[in-house]
């Protein structure tokens, strides 16, 4: 038996979240069953757990889009009894029973060996977020990054927060746009030397160009925002967009693409190629500074999911969440 938060759906279509105890013939077909040790609360599964289900397609539903742990039986040789393992993506905690659970059984193929130098933990400190946020440097890195300060939009949020520990930590230099004051120290504390309000990237202009201000930009927020930084890029300078709290509508024109050579990448987190997931989580344990790691995270146990759930949807959660499952 193992304990397990389970999302169900009612005849009126109401959904609820509990934890409870399920037994191992419940779990979901795969090659290697894993014994679960940490987990994280990233937006889509505060969509999972909440009314509704969001993403959510059959029920009962284990939600956690990832997860780090040791496996505990293999049907494929590339992973052993005892191997350290980490996942983020593949739809698992959406299409495929998740990390809120103290077992997990998967395909081979969605896992990672965990890197040297990350413990359980602080893989999941990383999470889905960090990885993005570290697919996004990447990225960055991959098309050049100008000399000039690198913009990082929703910068107190758990993509924006390793984002911004990730650059300082390379030597850049960090401008965070948060819409809460009160993360300014917190965000001092990750690397970024400017903190900028929400308020000014999110002024009103009709302007397509504004003057040349940053030399790379991760975006975490889309949207509206999205489309004001890109006028304000440098020449040829790249902005590397991973979320859509902000809309998934670009109300911006093509200005910034024809007349400064801006470029626009795509980051899609979650059907990676095993290769480029293998480099994105050595340069993690690389470049990403665990002491600021560990000022990140915020622990928590498969009892406060619920309101974790609900707490991330509205904007309050600050830095990293790390579930124990045993906890």
């Amino acid at each position: 038996m193992f304990k397990a938060l389970v999302v169900e759906k009612d005849d009126d279509g109401k959904t609820s979240a509990s934890v409870q105890e399920l037994s191992e013939d419940r779990l979901p077909a795969g090659e290697v069953t894993v014994a679960v040790e940490y987990s994280t609360v990233n937006y889509k599964d505060g969509l999972c757990i909440g009314p509704g289900g969001g993403l959510v397609r059959n029920y009962p539903h284990v939600p956690g889009i990832d997860f780090a742990g040791t496996v505990e039986a293999s049907d494929d040789d590339r992973y052993k009894p005892g191997d350290k393992v980490v996942l983020t993506g593949w739809r698992v905690g959406e299409a495929h029973w998740g990390g809120y659970a103290q077992k997990a059984r998967v395909k081979a193929d969605w896992l990672v060996p965990l890197p040297d130098g990350l413990d359980a933990r602080q893989a999941m400190a990383v999470g889905t977020a960090g990885f993005t946020a570290m697919l996004a440097v990447m990225a960055l890195e991959d098309h050049g990054i100008k000399d000039g300060p690198v913009l990082v939009t929703g910068a107190a949020g758990g993509v924006g927060s390793v984002a911004t520990a990730i650059l300082a930590n390379l030597g850049y230099e960090v401008a965070g746009v948060t819409g809460r004051p009160e993360t300014a120290d917190y965000l001092r504390s990750l690397g970024a030397s400017q903190i900028v309000a929400r308020e000014e990237i999110n002024e009103t202009t009709k302007r397509p160009l504004e003057g040349e201000t940053w030399a790379g930009c991760v975006d975490a927020v889309g949207g509206a925002m999205l489309a004001r930084v890109l006028g304000q890029m440098k020449y040829g300078a790249s902005v590397a967009a991973v979320g859509l709290a902000g809309g998934a509508a670009l109300p911006a024109t093509v200005i910034p693409f024809l007349l400064r050579g801006v470029n626009l990448l795509g980051i899609d987190s979650v059907m990676q190629p095993y290769d480029n997931r293998v480099r994105a989580w050595a340069r993690i344990a690389k470049d990403l500074p665990i002491d600021k790691l560990e000022a990140m995270i915020q622990p928590a146990t498969l009892a406060d999911l619920p309101q974790l759930g609900a707490d991330i949807l509205k904007g309050q959660v600050k830095g990293r969440v790390v579930v124990d499952l045993n906890g």
